[in-house]
């Protein structure tokens, strides 16, 4: 594709607040360009995460020394203590509205820490799980008949 419209694309990821929006672009993509090779695939899932970030209004999270670090962040006391159940040794600084999480380790020796597209789904997983878990749609309640 042309340098104008690989920019006028890169721009509307940019934009992206759902993940209908990136969907859309996906399909728009595959129609002009076919399928999308696997950096263009990443790119689309880093346009997800940051959707993801946007709704649960967290505007950072970056690498910081062995932690992944979310911000802003405020949790009640039991996203606090579900935080540290499912990922101990977190910490949560709420005079900087800060929340580190430990990077995951790899389970056997030797191996790689997670990175690229596994370390962006578990820092989803981390939003999903503690900062913002998704709502569930209420159950309706059975009638009785009487």
């Amino acid at each position: 594709p042309s340098e104008r419209l690989r920019l006028e694309m890169y721009k509307r990821l940019a934009e992206v607040r759902e993940d209908d929006d990136v969907e859309l672009l996906r399909e728009e993509m595959r129609d002009r360009y076919g399928e999308p090779p696997a950096p263009v695939e990443r790119l689309l899932a880093v346009a997800r995460f940051r959707a993801r970030c946007r709704r649960a209004r967290v505007s950072e999270v970056t690498v910081q020394g062995k932690y992944i670090r979310f911000a802003p962040v405020e949790l009640a006391e039991s996203r606090v203590v579900r935080l540290n159940r499912v990922h101990p040794g977190s910490l949560v600084k709420p005079g900087v509205r800060t929340m580190l999480v430990p990077r995951p380790q790899p389970a056997t020796f030797g191996a790689q820490p997670l990175r690229d597209d596994e370390l962006l789904a578990w820092a989803g997983r981390v939003i999903d799980d503690v900062i913002d878990p998704p709502v569930e749609a209420p159950r309706k309640k059975q009638e009785i008949p009487s």
